[in-house]
């Protein structure tokens, strides 16, 4: 039985999906939900399924398991009316190094059915610009550095409008200067309608251009959701100083708050309706020597380094 299309506001949606290699499970049980409109950051270390996954939303692998939904249409059965429609730089760009810059994107344009020939110069060049590589178009790619070659990949992803736009890992290679204009570039992007699927393992990546996200560990997803709300799932602190920590644990205790004493007063981890106010006065009211108080948030890199189990560059 076939899962239901997906809903207008999707432009992606997986369902259980899976993916096996002989008896290593590289994605399991997959459940995304990637609005329309979005800039969807996809994160996790590095072997946690995220390119796997990615091909297999584009036609590039056949899952084992589960199905998917892109624009609303169901993968791979429906890759000659939805590969149109997404513009894709998965993994390391193919290139001709006997071509120039311009000379791969007009090889590339002109593979496509759908484009004007009489166009074409003038859409290799607008792609070319958007990515900074205007003024090296002559240049034979094979002589291009890392980052313009990933450069050259955005473009080739850009000659066509698209309704969906799906990179891995974008900035690979790229100088700070070059990473601040490929996160620019996502904004503008997005500003124009297009849904934008970013993975990258760089957190402050994902921070500084994405609305929601999605985090993978070992293949699984293990969180989901807006930005914001993954924020808000974050745990606060409270830190008491006080030269009568076991007094004050017992106080917190009473109103339903675990606290942990120590030598200089004492830690709680607090739900997020907490009322901190409230415990201060009750401390005091209980005798109490209250000294100082600091209420520490978890940041998001502690909250994604929590779920996974493993650290993550935040280097952006």
């Amino acid at each position: 039985m076939s899962a239901p299309a997906a809903p207008p506001d999707a432009a992606i949606r997986t369902s259980g999906l899976g993916k096996r290699f002989g008896h290593q499970q590289a994605v399991d049980g997959l459940d995304l939900d990637v609005p329309r409109g979005a800039v969807f950051g996809f994160l996790g270390p590095n072997g946690s399924g995220k390119t796997t996954t990615i091909r297999m939303l584009l036609g590039l692998a056949r899952p084992t398991t589960g199905e998917i939904q892109v624009l609303g249409e169901p993968m791979p059965r429906a890759l000659a009316s939805v590969l149109p429609r997404v513009g894709a730089l998965v993994e390391s760009p193919a290139i001709y190094p006997f071509l120039s810059g311009r000379g791969n994107l007009h090889r590339l344009d002109a593979a496509d059915p759908g484009t004007s020939s009489r166009t074409r110069r003038a859409r290799v060049d607008a792609a070319l610009d958007r990515v900074g590589l205007g003024a090296a178009a002559g240049k034979r790619a094979g002589a291009y550095s890392l980052g313009m070659k990933q450069r050259l990949g955005l473009a080739a992803a850009l000659l066509a409008p698209r309704e969906l736009l799906v990179l891995d890992e974008p900035t690979n290679g790229l100088d700070p200067q070059g990473t601040r204009e490929v996160r620019t570039l996502i904004r503008s992007l997005a500003a124009d309608g297009t849904t934008v699927f970013v993975s990258s393992h760089l957190l402050a990546e994902i921070e500084q251009v994405c609305t929601h996200a999605a985090v993978m560990r070992a293949g699984r997803l293990v969180a989901q959701g807006a930005l914001d709300e993954l924020r808000r799932a974050t745990r606060t602190h409270l830190v008491i100083r006080t030269p009568d920590p076991a007094e004050a644990a017992a106080t917190l205790g009473a109103h339903g708050v675990v606290a942990s004493p120590g030598p200089d007063g004492v830690t709680a981890e607090l739900e997020p309706a907490t009322a901190i106010e409230d415990l201060v006065r009750a401390l005091v009211e209980h005798g109490v020597r209250v000294r100082g108080v600091a209420v520490e948030g978890d940041t998001l890199e502690d909250r994604f380094v929590a779920l996974t189990g493993e650290g993550f560059d935040v280097a952006g």
